[in-house]
């Protein structure tokens, strides 16, 4: 800090005027405000044990609007925080941390270890770190014990503290080197634990007349640390404890009630706020103080670039003043901005000294600068006018440059209304602009949503033109999850208002607000609302949780999804006894089906009992004759073909009864020849049988099948022609070629003797085959000579010509 006075870089803004009416102010009441503008916690008389008179817990917005008030029903509360999602921690003696929401609805609860409820907990902190929300706690024990994140929690017991009795004189949580430690304070001796050990430290330059530090602070960012000694010595430095900024005698012997550092991002000039019961204390780093007198009880609250003041009656902003807010307002400067900003107000006057003003700044080359200057300093201010004042500069600089881009005007304008909006009493939402950046739109809109500001919500992601999945359906997805818990509503009336405004919407999903219905009892209302879900695979999960089996197997079945429908059958089949589940499937013919191709190829035994169930006799018969050929023993398999011989009488299938009484007799005649000839037949079908006989030289047993089976003549001359061919048994074939008129013919017989290279034998039956075969017959013997008679004796053109292209060439062609 430069050595002018302090006042020059310490600006004081009033926030609000409180909508709150404390009767007894801040007095005697627990306050926990959570960082960036966040709400505020008051337990009055936390220590009261009557039943008959209660501690009231409320929770206010920023501005002071009630969110909640109830009277706190559980243990003695030593400490209240905010998490960074805003929910209120409350965390009792016995270690119980108990969470609530905004609207004061509790969540969940943890315990910070079972050793404390009886050691107690004499003091705690709610910090906050890159991995989350946190709670410290020291017990009667002199125990340190650290929850590092809430949402994930992993309690450490640290170390003891050499020679601690009972809770030390001060203490803060530190985040370093991504690990979370305690540094603490027994009289002069300064100690930091972690995971593993307790190490004594020592700040560098610390007065040697300090005999206690008394309180201690930690920055917002964990950078910087500041003690206060029972001196009235305020030395500040790194949090490291290796490098000392400063030194301040304060004059004031007490220990403070407060201790907040006031420091904006990448400032150089950081100073802490001391608050006392009549006093508030701003001491910088170049040893000048600021005093303000306080009138009533207040409350510091720490934030990314500046401590929130809070008092019964007023709100208010202190912070270090932005550096080039200084250079545009101080008194004579010459900065480019505060010399545009000039100019402007003498062009407002018709003065010709605007233009003088202009040229000045031209000549230097800084028009682009003192623009830029006006844009960033109307963002870090608050007051409305203010910020028109400098944006109106900054649009009429710009006017004279050609080659500037109006990108961050654009931005800032678009930021500060956003900001302006939210600022609103009504809303109560008092963010800096770096805030606003390190809490970026999504965590703003989010806030907003949370605290069921939807309309502002929509219109701020509409203006911002935010892309709708992250914007309008996200704020509309919540606001219906909240409309369906309204329970002066009927199911058909939120049903009707959730699909009017929510209407086809990008990326809101009706069945994740059926879920929410569905959650809080309302089950019919959670079906409404799954009508206007157009994707079944999000309808049919939660109609099963909700035990709607039957309605959950229709949508599937409309959907066309056979997946889906295994999944509602498995499911159904799971849930209900086979009677009733079967019962159901019949009511939808393609959830059957479907069950019934699932179950030939994974579970045969459920197959027959489906039928069984229906009384479908040809399928259940169909089933048998599958089932007998798993079947490894004979009297097994001829068991089941007889259910299936029953099964088809009953369908009255006459020919299919009949088809397996054959087969039933051909297993029987396969048997008798395995044990008398060793065939190894059992299992083949009757043509394969009655081919394998012939092979083996069983001409009477193949005949004896031919006629009990009543094989057609055609086929049995075809295999015994076949199969005595191939055998080369010739004299058998003629045989049997004259054992009566052969209904297939006699070309067969040559053909197949031809295919052994047999002409002899093919020539023998030539003469048999009659007159329109008789040219192929001899063709296939070769004979040239009588394949033409016999074309000329038929005077058959074509058969003359077939002649023709197989005969060879004369000689001497």
């Amino acid at each position: 800090v430069h050595c002018h006075t302090a006042d020059q870089y310490t600006l004081k803004t009033e926030l609000y005027e409180m909508c709150w009416n404390l009767r007894d102010g801040l007095r005697d009441c627990l306050v926990a405000a959570a960082p960036y503008g966040g709400p505020i916690a008051l337990l009055r008389e936390p220590h009261r044990r009557s039943p008959s008179s209660r501690p009231q817990l409320e929770i206010y917005s920023a501005s002071g609007n009630s969110l909640a008030s109830f009277p706190w029903k559980s243990g003695p509360v030593v400490q209240l925080g905010w998490t960074v999602n805003d929910e209120l921690l409350c965390i009792q003696e016995d270690g119980t941390v108990l969470i609530y929401d905004l609207f004061g609805s509790f969540k969940r609860h943890f315990s910070m270890g079972q050793e404390v409820v009886q050691s107690q907990v004499l003091e705690a902190k709610v910090f906050h770190s890159p991995y989350g929300t946190g709670v410290a706690i020291v017990t009667g024990s002199s125990r340190f014990t650290l929850a590092t994140n809430i949402d994930d929690l992993k309690l450490r017991r640290l170390p003891e503290v050499p020679g601690l009795q009972g809770a030390p004189s001060c203490w803060a949580v530190l985040t370093q080197d991504r690990q979370t430690k305690v540094l603490l304070a027994n009289g002069a001796d300064l100690f930091i634990l972690d995971n593993t050990s307790c190490t004594a430290v020592s700040p560098p330059g610390l007065s040697p007349q300090v005999s206690s530090i008394v309180h201690m602070s930690v920055s917002f960012s964990y950078k910087y640390l500041a003690l206060f000694t029972d001196t009235g010595h305020l030395w500040t430095g790194s949090a490291h404890l290796q490098d000392k900024l400063s030194e301040v005698d304060t004059k004031i012997r007490n220990p403070p009630k407060q201790m907040v550092w006031c420091r904006r991002p990448k400032s150089q000039q950081p100073s802490v706020v001391l608050m006392w019961d009549r006093l508030l204390l701003v001491a910088g780093v170049c040893n000048d103080i600021i005093q303000f007198p306080v009138e009533e009880q207040c409350v510091c609250v720490g934030e990314l670039d500046g401590v929130r003041v809070v008092s019964s009656s007023r709100q208010e902003l202190l912070q270090e003043v932005p550096l080039v807010c200084q250079e545009i307002f101080k008194i004579a400067s010459m900065a480019p901005g505060a010399l545009l900003l000039e100019a402007h107000r003498e062009y407002e006057k018709c003065s010709q000294k605007a233009d003088e003003y202009l040229r000045e700044i031209k000549e230097q080359s800084m028009l682009g600068e003192a623009v830029r200057q006006c844009v960033e300093a109307a963002g870090h201010e608050y007051d409305i006018q203010t910020q028109k004042t400098l944006l109106r500069a900054a649009s009429f600089g710009k006017c004279f440059l050609t080659d500037f881009s109006p990108d961050s005007f654009v931005a800032t304008c678009r930021e500060l209304r956003v900001l302006n909006a939210v600022r609103e009493a009504g809303v109560g939402l008092p963010l800096t602009h770096s805030q606003f950046k390190q809490m970026t739109v999504q965590v703003l809109i989010d806030r907003l949503v949370y605290r069921q500001f939807y309309p502002l919500a929509i219109e701020i992601c509409r203006y911002l033109k935010t892309p709708d999945y992250q914007g309008v359906s996200r704020v509309l997805k919540h606001w219906a999850s909240c409309k369906v818990q309204q329970k002066d509503l009927s199911d058909e009336a939120i049903a009707r208002a959730v699909c009017l405004k929510v209407g086809d919407s990008a990326g809101v999903s009706y069945s994740h607000i059926a879920a929410k219905a569905y959650e809080c009892g309302r089950t019919e209302l959670a079906i409404k609302l799954l009508d206007y879900e157009a994707r079944s695979g999000e309808q049919v999960p939660l109609l099963l949780k909700m035990k709607r089996s039957q309605l959950a197997l229709s949508k599937a079945v409309e959907s066309g999804d056979t997946d889906l429908v295994y999944t509602v059958v498995t499911y159904l089949k799971n849930e209900m006894n086979r009677g009733d589940f079967f019962m159901t499937l019949r009511n939808q013919p393609v959830a059957l089906s479907l069950y019934r191709q699932f179950c030939k190829l994974q579970e045969q035994d459920t197959l027959k009992d489906l039928y069984n169930q229906d009384d479908d006799h040809q399928e259940l018969a169909n089933y048998y004759v599958t089932a007998s050929y798993r079947e490894k023993r004979l009297e097994s398999r001829l068991s089941v073909l007889q259910s299936a011989v029953d099964e088809y009488n009953k369908a009255k299938n006459e020919f299919a009864a009949k088809a397996t009484e054959d087969e039933m007799r051909l297993l029987r005649f396969q048997r008798k020849l395995d044990d008398e000839k060793g065939a190894g037949l059992l299992g083949l079908s009757l043509q394969a049988t009655m081919e394998a006989l012939l092979a083996l030289g069983l001409h009477k047993q193949a005949e004896q099948l031919y006629r009990d089976f009543r094989v057609p003549d055609k086929r049995y001359w075809w295999l015994k022609l076949k199969s005595l061919a191939e055998k080369e048994e010739w004299e058998e074939l003629e045989k049997f070629s004259k054992s009566k008129k052969s209904p297939i013919g006699y070309l067969p017989f040559v053909e197949v003797c031809m295919k052994r290279h047999n002409k002899h034998e093919a020539k023998k039956y030539v003469s048999k085959v009659p007159p329109e075969q008789k040219v192929k017959a001899h063709l296939a013997v070769g004979d040239l000579e009588g394949a033409a008679d016999a074309a000329i004796e038929r005077r058959s053109e074509a058969e003359m010509g077939r002649c023709l292209l197989v005969a060879p060439p004369p000689t001497g062609c």
